[in-house]
């Protein structure tokens, strides 16, 4: 479009101004007649009215990238020249100019070189070649790179030049119309501030009066030692809005005024964390739906949630206001408190270490907030243990880097030769797994992880099952991963340990010729009866899961049944089998 508006321009001044070469014939002959003597033009002539003509186009153009796009499109006024590439300095650095097009890599790096000074430019092709500045009173606006199929004369060289002059003069003239433009709209905007500013004052001293009576309230508030209830009636008060506040998680803390849910929603963890992280984002109070919502958080902690219900959308600055004063207010009360839950709680650890053990509910509630866990969700009991680390502070640490690299949220503390971590969520099956082997640098560790969890008294329970899974791994052939109690099956009542050996025994007397007959044939047949016990005897979902026909799958389990000794029917065999395959599946490594 600038290119349009250029070539539109040099077109409407040549027609104009007229061009030589057009009709230039019929008026020479003319001129004859009427004055024999009348010079006729010559080709410099001609070339100096071309050159005219673009250099008045140029100085009626404003637009830089239009200026040198005019000079290289046009650079044929000037003599047997092309154009091979054009450059404007903006922010200090040459930035190729509008006509696009790829701009050999030899003839960018010569003309950054050059700093500012004309200098030949080697352009493959073109037997000369000359790197042209266009510099005004400002400094360096640009470049013309310019070629040619022959050495120039000093004529063309003195029009290539008045071109170039001209090419720098009309971009002088559009860098400091630029520049006026750019000096007006500042202008502009400093004015509207000014008369902002003056607004805000005028609006600061009509609102100075109540802001005083607010800050004397909460004041008052704050001194008399009433707590989150005091600080919620005196904001109810002041907007006549119901007031309230959570803890971080959600819970309902105090509440003033009318239309309070009973019971209060029960809040959702994962709503819960992006409204905080919305607000936080924000200066000041945001509306969510119907509230008006601060966050409580003194020297950037997040201790909780000041709220207005504000339904119809009555709230206005006067309203903020009061929530902000009441927000400070609380953060004191808030961080208050919290000092005196950390002076009950000594280190993170001990609130583990007793929960293990079995300790009092409120108390482990309320310390379990202090540290800023969320104790009254169901939560996993992970046991970690590494080959070659001790459990130290050190590998607590670590253990505690990786669970948070996966989003886990957890309290941990070491024990004898272990980690163990109270986890607010499943963990993933081998996401904490892979962090740890990172971090320490070696595969050789196992991880057990619990039932869920729904009661603060059932920790120490589940803190046997976490172990049991762990021990279960460590005893079986893939003894390095993670390992959940709830799917170990039928193991999960034998237990690990010293029945390891009796195990081994046992499959070998169930399923011992056919391990031997799979090892001999490299065949499947154990691994058949495991899928046919899965599947609970069904034909045609346990030949779908071995991707094999069903002819094949009743050929097999008469082959099982010939080389086992033992009958499928016989309600005692087929249960001793069917413990043997889980079993091997889930101690001995199967197939492995």
């Amino acid at each position: 479009m600038a290119s349009s508006r250029a070539h539109n321009l040099y077109r409407r001044r040549s027609d104009r101004e007229g061009s030589l070469p057009r009709g230039s014939a019929g008026r020479q002959s003319t001129a004859a007649r009427r004055e024999p003597s009348a010079p006729v033009p010559t080709p410099a002539d001609h070339a100096l009215h071309e050159l005219m003509v673009l250099s008045n186009a140029l100085l009626d153009t404003r637009d830089e990238g239009e200026i040198l796009l005019l000079a290289m499109d046009h650079i044929a006024a000037a003599g047997p020249y092309s154009a091979e590439a054009g450059y404007l300095r903006v922010d200090g650095d040459l930035v190729p100019g509008p006509r696009g097009g790829q701009i050999h890599a030899a003839v960018d790096r010569r003309v950054r070189e050059l700093a500012g000074q004309d200098g030949p430019v080697t352009v493959p092709g073109w037997p000369w070649g000359r790197a042209l500045g266009l510099r005004g009173l400002e400094g360096l606006h640009g470049y013309l790179v310019v070629t040619s199929r022959s050495r120039p004369t000093e004529a063309e060289r003195s029009l290539l030049a008045t071109l170039v002059l001209h090419t720098a003069a009309a971009l002088s003239v559009a860098f400091t119309d630029r520049r006026q433009r750019e000096d007006a709209r500042e202008l502009h905007g400093l004015r509207e501030e000014r008369t902002a500013l003056q607004r805000q004052l005028i609006s600061v001293v009509a609102e100075l009066g109540y802001q005083r009576a607010v800050h004397a309230l909460m004041a008052d508030v704050a001194a008399s030692g009433g707590g989150e209830e005091a600080i919620t009636r005196a904001l109810h008060e002041l907007t006549g809005l119901p007031a309230l506040v959570e803890d971080r998680f959600g819970r309902l803390r105090s509440w003033t005024g009318p239309s309070r849910p009973d019971p209060y929603p029960e809040p959702d963890p994962v709503r819960q964390d992006e409204m905080l992280h919305a607000v936080a984002r924000e200066v000041g109070p945001v509306r969510i739906k119907d509230r008006l919502i601060t966050l409580v958080r003194p020297h950037g902690e997040m201790l909780g949630v000041l709220a207005l219900v504000d339904a119809r959308g009555e709230a206005d600055e006067h309203t903020v206001l009061a929530l902000e004063h009441a927000a400070a207010s609380l953060a004191l009360e808030l961080a208050h408190l919290r000092n005196l839950a950390e002076v009950e709680l000594r280190l993170h650890r001990e609130l583990v270490d007793d929960l293990l053990a079995g300790t009092d509910e409120a108390s482990a509630y309320a310390r379990s907030e202090a540290v800023g866990h969320d104790l009254h969700r169901s939560h996993y009991i992970v046991v970690v243990q590494w080959s070659n680390r001790t459990a130290d502070d050190s590998f607590a640490h670590t253990v505690g880097r990786a669970a948070s690299a996966v989003g886990m949220r957890s309290l941990l503390t070491p024990r004898s030769d272990h980690v163990v971590l109270v986890a607010d969520d499943r963990p993933h099956a081998r996401a904490l797994y892979e962090a740890l082997a990172r971090e320490t640098g070696t595969r050789s560790g196992t991880i057990g992880v619990s039932a869920p969890c729904d009661s603060l008294d059932d920790i120490p329970h589940h803190y046997e099952e976490a172990q049991r899974a762990l021990e279960v791994r460590r005893h079986s052939r893939e003894r390095y991963g993670t390992t959940f109690f709830d799917e170990l099956g039928l193991y999960r009542i034998l237990g690990p340990g010293n029945g390891y050996r009796e195990l081994e025994t046992f499959v070998h007397e169930w399923l011992g010729h056919l391990i031997d007959y799979d090892s001999r044939h490299h065949a499947a047949m154990v691994e058949t009866l495991s899928r046919y016990f899965d599947c609970g005897g069904n034909y045609d979902e346990t030949a779908e899961s071995l991707a094999i026909h069903r002819s094949t799958l009743r050929y097999r389990l008469q082959r099982i049944r010939d080389i086992s000794g033992n009958d499928l029917a016989n309600v005692e065999d087929r249960l001793n089998l069917q413990v043997a395959t889980r079993v091997w599946t889930i101690v001995l490594g199967g197939p492995s």
